[in-house]
Order: C-alpha cells, then structure tokens, then sequence
C-alpha cells in the first residue's frame, strides 16, 4: 500500500464529516437559482413585464422548432424566475430543478449546441438536486415532502 493512501483517506474521511451533503445541495440550490434567475432578468422590466427585445431574441437567436417564439419568451422567462424562486427556498426541489435541466437540454440542442461546457456545469448543478432533493434545509423536508433518509441523524 502506498505511504500516500492513509493520509489521504483520513483527511476525506474528516472532509465528509466537516462538510455535511446539505451544505453541497443548499450550494448547488443556490448556484443552480442564481444563474436562471439572473438570466430571467435581462428578460423583463420591471417585476415580469417581458421586454419587446425579448420576443425579438426568441424570434430570432431562441428559435425553436413547433414552438411560436411568443409561447417559448413567456415559457423560459417565467420558468427563470419560478423555478429559481422554488430552488432557493426548496419547495419541490425536485421538480424545479428537473424544469431547468429540460430547459438547459432545450438550450444545448435547439439554441447553443457548442456551449455544453457551460450547459454541462449547470447539469452538474441540477442532477445532484434530482437525484438526492434539496437536503436537510428545506421547505420539501420541512412540510414532509421529502422524508429524511433512513439512518441519517437530525
């Protein structure tokens, strides 16, 4: 065995216990909301009124296929601020971030097929949130949406 190995397992076994995964899942929460709610913003004036530029970006740069481009500004905008607005506070956290990795998939293959780095690391972001909920500081494990994970301790 390498002298490198029981140094290093001691110091990630001190890490997992120093760094508890709510603390990972309420940063993933907070990165993932940050960077759709504040894209959501340069889509509106004021508190949601959708700016004229907007429907002029989804009828031309956004374009999607077999979705009007008034239908896709009013989808994307609103799910930019909801969706966030869920994440942070934790409410079905699944299910905003399963809405914002679909609309990141949507993004990669209909709008911005060359930037899945950047598309890549919001998904690092969201599946973590999908796979295991928001974690302990919650509204989805405060109201019993999301049960505690057996064996694990308040």
């Amino acid at each position: 065995m390498s002298p490198i190995l029981p140094p290093y397992a001691l110091v990630a076994r001190r890490l997992d216990q120093l760094i508890p995964s709510s603390v990972l899942l309420l940063t993933a929460r907070l990165g993932a909301a940050a960077i759709f709610f504040l894209s959501g913003r340069t889509k509106v004036d004021g508190l949601l009124h959708i700016k004229d530029a907007t429907y002029e970006l989804f009828r031309t740069d956004y374009r999607l296929p077999l979705v009007p481009p008034e239908i896709a500004a009013h989808l994307a905008t609103y799910s930019e601020h909801f969706f966030p607005i869920l994440l942070v506070s934790g409410l079905f956290t699944r299910v905003a971030a399963s809405g914002l990795l679909a609309m990141t998939l949507v993004i990669e293959i209909f709008v911005y097929p060359d930037a899945w780095p950047t598309h890549l690391s919001w998904a690092g972001l969201l599946l973590p949130l999908i796979a295991r909920g928001g974690g302990d500081w919650t509204l989805d494990r405060l109201i019993g949406l999301e049960p505690r994970p057996p064996g694990q301790r308040a």
